[in-house]
């Protein structure tokens, strides 16, 4: 209903924010990652998602669509409710969680407050196909600033390949052989290299 909300943060703290847009404060509940994106802004754009309850209707803001398309994800997994995903994005990076989830680290699941061992689980029998989907263009990662990489990274994923296999592949083949300046044969090399 509610896709993004740009204007002022009137208040913020790390879980909270208050954004006046022309007048009208939303508050904004936020992870600390967003926090931490947005502490030092005095306005911008945060993306939204509302969750409407019975008794409640509650706004949740996310600094970029990766953690916002994390968090919908997380929150469609039995067991895992806003609280929880707000408080798994608050101690991993988006980019954390789907590594964790497709290596298949429970483990590092387990290791936010309110998983346990059988949601962990779930997470990554659940999600470890739908991770490797989301939106590579709003991902942040060491490969977004080169295009030349990145076109390689968004080729792997549409053939497929998860995010993380697909990050590691090119960076294995790149250091390799640094003197590739063909996207083909990045591509096809980093394909070998799986």
């Amino acid at each position: 209903m509610i896709a993004y909300l740009s204007g002022k943060f009137s208040y913020k703290n790390p879980a909270v924010v208050y954004v006046d847009v022309n007048g009208v404060g939303y508050e904004v509940n936020i992870s600390l990652n967003t926090y931490a994106h947005i502490e030092k802004l005095a306005e911008g754009k945060l993306f939204t998602y509302l969750q409407v309850k019975e008794d409640a209707h509650t706004l949740y803001g996310f600094f970029d669509t990766l953690e916002k398309e994390m968090f919908v994800l997380l929150i469609g997994v039995s067991g895992v409710g806003a609280a929880t995903a707000r408080m798994m994005l608050s101690a991993m990076k988006p980019e954390e969680i789907s590594n964790a989830i497709v290596m298949k680290q429970t483990s590092v699941l387990e290791s936010v407050k309110g998983i346990g061992r059988k949601t962990a689980e779930r997470l990554v029998l659940e999600l470890k196909d739908k991770v490797s989907k989301l939106s590579p263009a709003s991902a942040g990662n060491v490969l977004v600033n080169n295009t030349f990489d990145q076109d390689a990274l968004n080729a792997l994923i549409a053939l497929g390949i998860s995010r993380p296999m697909a990050e590691q592949a090119i960076k294995k083949t790149l250091m390799s052989e640094p003197s590739i300046n063909s996207l083909e044969s990045l591509i096809k090399k980093a394909l070998r290299a799986i």
